[in-house]
Formats: C-alpha cells, sequence, structure tokens
C-alpha cells in the first residue's frame, strides 16, 4: 500500500495502527497522519526498536493491510 493510499484512508487505519500498537497514543496517532517515516521515528520511541527494525515493522504492517 503507498502512501498516497495511507494517507487517503487514515481514519480507517488508525484503529488497526492502535490496535497494533498498543503503546501509541492517540496523539502520536493523529500526528502521524500517514507519515509512515514519522511512524516508524514514534515506534523506535515507544517501543525502543533500532531505526531499521522500526521501518520493517511499518512495511510489514502496511504490506498486511
Amino acid at each position: 500500500m503507498n502512501e498516497d493510499r495511507i494517507k487517503g484512508q487514515w481514519k480507517q487505519l488508525s484503529g488497526k495502527l492502535k490496535a497494533h500498537w498498543g503503546k501509541l497514543t492517540d496523539d502520536d496517532v493523529q500526528t502521524v497522519e500517514g507519515n509512515a517515516e514519522y511512524l516508524a521515528g514514534k515506534l523506535q520511541e515507544r517501543y525502543g526498536l533500532a531505526k531499521e527494525e522500526a521501518q520493517k515493522e511499518v512495511g510489514k504492517f502496511l504490506d498486511s493491510l
């Protein structure tokens, strides 16, 4: 799923995102607004992941949609 589609369907995806990564706050999800790079940064912050690992996790999540 490309980033343009993610931004277009953000309201629907935000619920799945919070279910998948429970440590993300509503503010985190609202601020991300479909930006995969920013989401990876938030995962680094909340889960203590390395940058590459966070990017892989975001990629896996997006591929599963």
